[in-house]
């Protein structure tokens, strides 16, 4: 059993072009509608399965742009955040939250897509325990 984040585009046609540059994303496949739409595509993200699609209201397919955000954050790890981030905005993504070290042992940042989806973007650059990630986590709370 897995469980596939399904994400609807306005453009899923420049949305895939997009996670292409943005994150080498690789398509598999794509169904095209008789209007031009794409009614299904799946997609990779370093090994990571993602299926999107156009707008279907219809079918309740609708884009963080047609309903003024998405609460749903996509967290990406990879081999440097730094240049993830880098790239992502130079494909035309918005930067959200500079990289930078966090307590749980990730170096993180955050972009926003021009699709309306943000993205945590992380390398792994300490290993951490739950239990030192609650003492640091207490610490940054002030307790």
């Amino acid at each position: 059993m897995t469980v596939t984040p399904y994400l609807a585009a306005k453009d899923a046609a420049a949305a895939l072009d997009f996670y292409k540059k943005a994150f080498g994303a690789e398509e598999h496949y794509r169904l095209n509608g008789p209007d031009g739409r794409i009614g299904h595509a799946e997609f990779s993200v370093n090994g990571a399965t993602l299926f999107i699609s156009d707008e279907y209201p219809d079918f309740g397919a609708l884009s963080p742009q047609s309903i003024g955000g998405c609460p749903l954050k996509l967290h990406l790890y990879v081999t440097n955040a730094d240049d993830t981030i880098a790239q992502a905005v130079a494909a035309g993504a918005t930067l959200v939250r500079e990289p930078k070290e966090e307590f749980f042992g990730d170096r993180s940042g955050m972009i926003t897509d021009p699709f309306g989806y943000s993205w945590f973007i992380a390398h792994k650059v300490e290993e951490v325990s739950p239990e030192e990630m609650q003492r640091r986590w207490n610490e940054s709370m002030g307790g």
